[in-house]
């Protein structure tokens, strides 16, 4: 969990190559650690029932696998990174003098409900908005993002006008002209990130995976030609699966009354959370 609040915290987009980098290190990392962890158990308590013949005692990791991937592809249809950062022949030799307690290690689940109890980004995701409402007995909260309000504030762009923009545009900073470039694309939306840098960034963490991973795909106006490449690139990169694809909906509540009709009586404002304001009801 948390992948996207990892990237607001190093200052990176999503849709970038520094954030499709650090998709794969962070995976060897926990890869390396649990792989480690699983052949220490082995050691303490003995290997799985079935660990003879399987391909951890064959001496195949996951990193290994790829080339059996490979060969069964026709030329020109597979293009994998391969790159290692760290020294795995500590972790194949304690393999081998081991085994593994566990036949399958690793795999990335949805986590949408557990993160939201956790307080932190679901699983590999990127942020889905910036903004949303909360209720609680307090009575109803407008939620901003905490990383964007922080970032906001260091520019010193945090106002009532700056809150209300946001609640105009659902939270989407892209047409907000003050916000820097920068911003934009730091806390560019689901929909607003082209799904083949999320494709790209799932194929570094699949080569560490001896599973597979929860990949939403996320597009909002789908075609056929348009989910042809997105899922070819997908097949190409080496990707065991995805999960859903979510597109738009057609219709989009509208927020203005034509001279014409009179505005409906407003209900009252929900109240705006600021995140780190120790008396809100909402964060407390």
């Amino acid at each position: 969990m948390g992948f996207q609040d990892a990237l607001y915290q190093l200052g990176l987009p999503y849709a970038s190559a520094e954030a499709v980098e650090f998709a794969d290190l962070a995976m060897e990392q926990l890869s390396y650690l649990a792989i480690r962890a699983s052949a220490t158990l082995a050691g303490e308590r003995g290997a799985y029932d079935t660990y003879d013949g399987s391909l951890w005692q064959q001496g195949i990791l996951p990193i290994d696998s790829i080339s059996l991937l490979e060969k069964a592809r026709r030329e020109g249809d597979f293009s994998v990174n391969t790159e290692a950062r760290l020294d795995w022949t500590p972790i194949r030799e304690l393999i081998a003098e081991h085994g593994m307690r566990n036949s399958n290690v690793m795999a990335i689940a949805p986590t949408a409900t557990i993160s939201n109890i956790v307080g932190v980004s679901q699983s590999i995701e990127p942020a889905y908005q910036n903004l949303f409402v909360k209720s609680n007995l307090s009575g109803e909260f407008t939620v901003v993002n905490p990383s964007l309000v922080r970032d906001l504030k260091a520019e010193g762009l945090w106002d009532n006008v700056m809150v209300n923009d946001l609640k105009y545009f659902d939270g989407s900073v892209q047409q907000i002209d003050r916000i820097p470039s920068e911003l934009k694309a730091r806390y560019a939306t689901a929909f607003e990130i082209d799904a083949r840098w999320l494709v790209e960034a799932a194929a570094r963490r699949q080569k560490w995976l001896d599973q597979a991973q929860s990949l939403n795909l996320y597009m909002a106006e789908p075609s056929g030609k348009k989910l042809d490449a997105l899922y070819q690139l997908a097949w190409e990169r080496g990707l065991k699966t995805t999960y859903y694809l979510r597109s738009l909906g057609a219709t989009g509540a509208e927020k203005t009354a034509s001279a014409a009709t009179p505005a409906p009586e407003m209900a009252p404002q929900p109240q705006v959370c600021s995140i780190d304001d120790p008396d809100c009801e909402a964060c407390q």
